[in-house]
Formats: C-alpha cells, sequence, structure tokens
C-alpha cells in the first residue's frame, strides 16, 4: 500500500472511529455519560485535557483536528464541523454554551480560543478557504452572534461583545454585470478587535476594519472604518462621539 492510499485510510479511520464513539456515547445523559465520554473521547480528539465537560449531544465531525485544554465546558447542542487537515484549539476553562456551532469548511483554516474565552448560546464561527478566528482570553461572546469569513478575524483579551453581533471578513466581488454575484467569488482583507473592547447589541464589523484598544461601540452601529483606541462610536455608520471618561450617561450603549 502506498503512502497516499494509507493517509486516505488512516483518515477514513478516524473519521468513523469519530463516528462510531460519538453514537454510543454521544447520547447517554448526565453522571454515566459524562464519565464515560472523558474517557474515552481522548482517543477521536488530536489533544485532550483534564476535568473536561462534555454533555449529551455535543455533535462532531473530524475529531482529529480538535485541541481541548483543561477544565473545558461542551454543553448540548455544540455542533463542530472541521474539514480535514484544519485546526480547532480550545484554550483551557472555555465554556461553549447550548447550540454553539463551529465550522471549518475548505483548506487550511484554523479557529483558536484562548483560555476562559466564553461563548453563549447559538453562536456561529464559520471559516472557509483559508480563513482564520482568533479570540483571545478572558472574552465573552453573547447569544446569537456571529464571526464568519475567508479572511482572518482576530479578537484580543478581555473583550465583551454582545448577543446578535455580526462580524463577516469578507465581501462579494460584483462588478462584472454578465455574471451572477455568486459566480464572482470574493475579496477579504481581515478584521481586527483589540483588547479590552465592548461592542453593544446588534453591532455590525465589516471587512477591512480595526477596532483600536479600548474601544465602545453603541447598539446596533454598522462598523465601516476604523475606529481610534479608547473611543466611543455610535450610529449607521458609527462615528466617534467621544472618548472613555468623557461620558457621563452610557445607557445606549448595551
Amino acid at each position: 500500500m502506498n503512502i497516499q492510499k494509507q493517509t486516505k485510510f488512516v483518515l477514513w479511520w478516524l473519521q468513523w472511529k469519530t463516528k462510531i464513539i460519538t453514537t454510543l456515547l454521544g447520547w447517554i445523559p448526565l453522571l454515566p455519560g459524562l464519565g464515560l465520554r472523558y474517557l474515552l473521547y481522548p482517543t477521536i480528539f488530536r489533544k485532550m485535557g483534564r476535568s473536561v465537560k462534555i454533555y449529551p449531544d455535543v455533535r462532531l465531525k473530524n475529531s482529529q483536528g480538535i485541541e481541548i485544554g483543561f477544565g473545558v465546558v461542551l454543553n448540548r447542542g455544540v455542533e463542530i464541523d472541521i474539514d480535514t487537515d484544519n485546526l480547532l484549539e480550545i484554550g483551557d476553562r472555555v465554556c461553549l454554551f447550548r447550540d454553539v456551532q463551529i465550522n471549518c469548511t475548505g483548506q487550511e483554516n484554523k479557529i483558536k480560543l484562548g483560555n476562559l474565552v466564553c461563548l453563549d448560546s447559538g453562536i456561529i464561527l464559520r471559516v472557509h478557504d483559508g480563513g482564520q478566528i482568533e479570540i483571545g482570553e478572558n472574552t465573552y461572546i453573547g447569544p446569537y452572534a456571529s464571526i464568519v469569513g475567508h479572511g482572518k478575524v482576530k479578537i484580543g483579551k478581555d473583550c465583551r461583545i454582545a448577543s446578535h453581533s455580526s462580524i463577516c471578513a469578507h465581501n462579494y466581488n460584483f462588478n462584472e454585470t454578465t455574471k451572477a454575484i455568486s459566480e464572482q467569488g470574493v475579496n477579504f482583507k481581515g478584521i481586527t478587535i483589540e483588547d479590552d473592547c465592548w461592542l453593544g447589541s446588534g453591532v455590525r464589523v465589516v471587512d477591512g476594519v480595526t477596532i483600536a484598544k479600548g474601544s465602545v461601540i453603541g447598539t446596533g452601529a454598522v462598523v465601516t472604518k476604523d475606529i481610534p483606541p479608547y473611543s466611543i462610536a455610535v450610529g449607521v455608520p458609527a462615528k466617534v462621539i467621544s472618548k472613555r471618561g468623557q461620558i457621563l450617561d452610557n445607557s445606549y450603549i448595551a
């Protein structure tokens, strides 16, 4: 058997091993299920630390590309679909709430969740064909937010991103009128949100934007341009209205 055939066989076996183990153990409730998954799931992950809790109905695909640190919690309904040769790094004491979806399709994708990251219910992380998402330690992302794209998204440490926010690191090409937009591909520059930022509920961040350290973005704002450090920005499109320390009323931010 040549090397290419051996590699295909190994990948095929690892995929089936994941299916078999998750089908047999994935549904078992509470204490017996938590214990059995803790004992046997290390055989399907690339790496799994101590004190990991994986609750029932966690769905996995190609789990050999997943590294899980110490004290991680994967709650019910978490779904991780990661193509072969992609990588998902989950740091220590990370918590994924119910129905979080993580999807890596294509080649050379990577998602990294730093220590103490918390992803609340219904969040979607999705990258395609060379995309990357990196979320720094002690960052919280609220329910039903989405982070997607072909480009790189980097979110710093100690950030707070509220519910229903959207961060999209690509745009569709549309110049050619003789072709459908869906046939013209995408372009991307990437998005950076630096340390200690707070994005209110329903904020939209478009491709190519940097939100600098310590900035606050008001509810429902659409960020289309770079935001300087320690700024407070609101509106559509978002405009800087003040600096932190110069505002008395923050009621329109959350």
